[in-house]
């Protein structure tokens, strides 16, 4: 594919790509397309490929086998049409902490080869947009975690990207400013019809963002769906109901509904898996009631991407987050130190 063209509304098409760093095979055959004007999310914990997978795809790195296709253009034989098309915020915060926010912006258009002519004007909208207008000339010491992430944003929508690259988007930051990244994150792909690849270990994050996600572990894909999909394939909904009464047994009855999948009593307390649990949960109370039964507590559970991750897995995704945050603000300190 030669031309700088999108198929069928495709803007990344990735084949069998993997990375081997000696005996480390960092990557290992992915497949996976993503569709313009969508947010697209790997979902893994430290290690699992989603770095090596942006870095292969925005050029950075030279995969070991397998190819892609980026907003139409070759990675290995057009990589300048890819960089020119994509824009990347990095894991990491790259600003230079002596220079004001401005000035770094500028940078950055610099080393694409923008003119100031056009590179100027169009940092100041960008700076804007981030709400980072009015401490444009402050030095980047001075500016916050979540400043700093938002001058990364800026930065990386310098070149009037077709595809923005983010890697971890709010690693560091507190709940509330994370909030406030997802704020602008929406925001280019509702207003200004951006598409995004993110990778991300908050299930949260993933869930609140991204159209469909990629689940990735020791370099494999291990699922790939829609944040509905991938809940609803564990096994749906969870109707809990509490009777006044302990006997009689009528389990076999609520498991005759249609869309009951299984039914575990536990003296007056019933654990029902159903399909569609808004629409069950009138269908079993009603039963229970033509019993000459008494309700006196229901309460219904959906699956979440946590569950589903667990499952898919086998282990808890948040069970690697501690010492991933330890490094990162290890790795910040040490940073500011050599300043």
């Amino acid at each position: 594919m030669e031309t700088g063209t999108t198929t069928s509304s495709i803007i990344v098409k990735v084949e069998n790509l993997s990375k081997i760093f000696g005996k480390l095979k960092a990557v290992d055959n992915v497949s996976f397309e993503i569709k313009e004007g969508e947010i697209f999310g790997f979902v893994g914990p430290n290690g699992a490929g989603k770095t090596t997978t942006i870095n292969m795809l925005t050029t950075l790195l030279k995969p070991t086998s397998g190819n892609a296709v980026v907003c139409g253009y070759d990675i290995f034989k057009q990589p300048n049409e890819v960089r020119r098309n994509v824009g990347v915020v990095p894991q990491e915060y790259t600003a230079d902490e002596d220079m004001t926010g401005i000035n770094n912006v500028l940078l950055c258009a610099d080393l694409y080869g923008i003119p100031r002519s056009d590179s100027k004007p169009h940092a100041q909208e960008l700076l804007k947009l981030v709400e980072l207008q009015d401490a444009a000339k402050r030095k980047v010491s001075t500016y916050s975690g979540g400043m700093r992430r938002r001058l990364e944003l800026a930065c990386g929508l310098i070149n009037y990207p077709k595809l923005l690259f983010l890697d971890e988007p709010t690693l560091g930051l507190d709940v509330q400013t994370r909030t406030v990244v997802w704020k602008y994150i929406k925001m280019l792909k509702t207003e200004y019809h951006m598409t995004l690849f993110m990778t991300t270990h908050y299930l949260e994050e993933a869930d609140t963002l991204c159209e469909r996600i990629a689940i990735i572990d020791h370099g494999k894909i291990i699922r790939i769906g829609s944040p509905e999909e991938l809940k609803e394939s564990i096994g749906g909904d969870v109707i809990v109901v509490t009777l006044k009464e302990t006997e009689p047994d009528i389990s076999s009855d609520i498991a005759g509904i249609k869309l009951v999948d299984d039914v575990q009593k536990n003296d007056s307390n019933y654990r029902i898996k159903v399909q569609l649990g808004e629409e069950a949960s009138p269908q079993i109370t009603d039963l229970i009631r033509s019993k000459g039964l008494h309700v006196t507590k229901i309460s219904l559970t959906k699956p979440t991407l946590d569950e589903a991750y667990l499952e898919f897995t086998g282990r808890e995704l948040r069970e690697e987050d501690a010492d991933r945050m330890q490094l990162f603000r290890q790795r910040v300190t040490v940073r500011r130190a050599r300043a």
